[in-house]
C-alpha cells in the first residue's frame, strides 16, 4: 500500500469516527438526525433497503462509497476497481477492509460480520452502474445501491454527499437496536466485583431502564437459588399499569398469586406514589410492597410516609422501602459466588427482553469486559 493509499485511508477513518461520535450522542440525546427526510424521503428508503439487503456484501457499499466521495470530492462514487474506466476510478475495497469492516466489528456486526465484502461475486464488477445490472441476482437492491450514488454524483455538492452518509450512519445506528450482544459474563465474581459493576452500570440516567433490569434480574437470581417464587415478571419502562395489567415495575409470583409487588424508583419516592401503590396493592389483594427508592423518600414527604407504613401494617399490608445497595448486600452474599455469576447473565437478558437502548445493552457488556 502507497503512502497516498494510507493517508486516504487513515482520513476515511477520521472522518467516519468523528461523524459516528456526533451522531450517536445526538441520538442518545433523543435528537432527531435525518438529513434527508422530507426532501429525499425516497432517497432514505432506498438507504433503508441497501443496508437491510438479502445480499449482505450490499450493506457495506454505501458506507465505503458516500465516505469515499466525503473525504476525496474528485472520487465517482460508483468506482469499485481502481480499473473503472472513468475519470475518478479507485480502488473501494481497501476503504471497505481497513476502514468499514473494523468500524462493523466494533458495532456488533451490524452489517453483518464480513470479513471482505468486497471480493463476493455481486462487486466483483469495476463500478456499481446500471452496465452491472445483469451479473446481480438481486436486481432491485442493486437499483437502489445505483440511485443513491447516481444522485451523489449528479449533486456533486459536498455538503449533499455528507447529508447522504449522515443519513447512512442514521440507519445503521437503528439497525443496531437489533443486533445481538454478546455480554461476556466471567466465570467467577466476587460480592465487592458484583456491587461496583452494578454501581457503575446504575449511576448512568436512564430512565429506570437500567436499574428495573438489574432488580429484575436480582429477583429471577432469588427465585432461581431460593426458590421463593417461580415466576418474576417485569413491564417496560414507560408503560402505565393499566396498560400493561401490572400491579407494579416488577411483579413475584408463587403457584400463579403474586406474593410481591416491587416499584423501582431513579428518583424521590412520595407519599403520592406510595398510595397509588397502595390502592393497586388492595384491588389486588397483595400485601407485600417494596419500594426499592434509589433516591430514598421526598424529605417533605418521609414523616407522612413513615406513619403510612406504620398505619398500613396494622390493617394486613406490609410496606417496604429501601435501595438497591442496601437490599441487595445480603442476598448477593447469600447467592454466593454461582448465584452472583448467574445475576450478571440475568441482566444482560433482562435487557434483552425489554428491548433496551443499545446504549445500555453495550455499557453493560463493556462492564463486563472490565471484571
Amino acid at each position: 500500500m502507497t503512502d497516498q493509499t494510507t493517508s486516504f485511508v487513515e482520513r476515511c477513518r477520521d472522518f467516519l469516527h468523528a461523524r459516528w461520535k456526533t451522531l450517536v450522542a445526538a441520538m442518545e440525546s433523543g435528537e432527531s438526525v435525518d438529513p434527508l427526510l422530507r426532501d429525499r424521503a425516497g432517497l432514505r428508503d432506498s438507504i433503508v433497503s441497501c443496508l437491510t439487503s438479502q445480499i449482505k456484501s450490499y450493506h457495506y457499499v454505501l458506507p465505503t462509497q458516500v465516505l469515499s466521495k466525503c473525504v476525496d470530492a474528485s472520487l465517482d462514487s460508483h468506482s469499485l476497481q481502481a480499473s473503472y474506466d472513468e475519470p475518478g476510478a479507485f480502488d473501494a475495497r481497501t476503504v471497505a477492509h481497513k476502514v468499514i469492516v473494523p468500524f462493523d466489528q466494533e458495532n456488533h456486526r451490524v452489517l453483518g460480520g464480513s470479513a471482505e465484502p468486497y471480493v463476493n461475486n455481486p462487486l466483483r464488477c469495476p463500478a456499481v452502474t446500471n452496465e452491472f445490472r445483469n451479473q446481480q441476482k438481486n436486481k432491485t437492491d442493486w437499483d437502489r445501491l445505483v440511485a443513491v450514488l447516481d444522485a451523489v454524483e449528479q449533486q456533486s455538492a459536498p455538503d449533499f454527499t455528507e447529508k447522504v452518509f449522515g443519513q447512512i450512519l442514521a440507519e445503521i445506528y437503528r439497525l443496531l437496536a437489533n443486533v445481538q450482544v454478546l455480554y461476556p459474563t466471567p466465570n467467577r465474581v466476587s460480592l465487592a466485583q458484583t456491587t461496583w459493576v452494578i454501581k457503575q452500570f446504575t449511576a448512568i440516567r436512564s430512565g429506570g431502564d437500567r436499574i428495573e433490569a438489574v432488580c429484575a434480574a436480582l429477583f429471577r437470581a432469588i427465585a432461581s437459588e431460593f426458590g421463593l417464587f417461580d415466576e418474576v415478571r417485569r413491564q417496560k419502562v414507560n408503560v402505565a399499569d393499566a396498560v400493561s395489567g401490572m400491579g407494579a415495575d416488577i411483579e413475584c409470583r408463587l403457584k400463579g398469586q403474586v406474593i410481591l409487588l416491587v416499584e423501582v424508583k431513579d428518583r424521590l419516592l412520595t407519599l403520592t406514589q406510595v398510595d397509588a401503590k397502595l390502592d393497586v396493592a388492595r384491588a389486588k389483594k397483595i400485601s407485600e410492597i417494596l419500594f426499592l427508592a434509589e433516591q430514598g423518600i421526598a424529605g417533605a414527604d418521609r414523616p407522612q410516609v413513615q406513619e403510612r407504613i406504620k398505619d398500613e401494617f396494622a390493617s394486613g399490608q406490609n410496606i417496604y422501602v429501601s435501595n438497591f445497595a442496601e437490599f441487595s448486600t445480603g442476598i448477593l452474599i447469600l447467592l454466593a459466588e454461582k448465584g452472583r455469576v448467574q445475576l450478571l447473565s440475568l441482566v444482560g437478558e433482562e435487557l434483552d427482553k425489554a428491548g433496551s437502548n443499545i446504549t445500555h445493552r453495550r455499557a453493560w457488556a463493556q462492564l463486563l469486559k472490565s471484571i
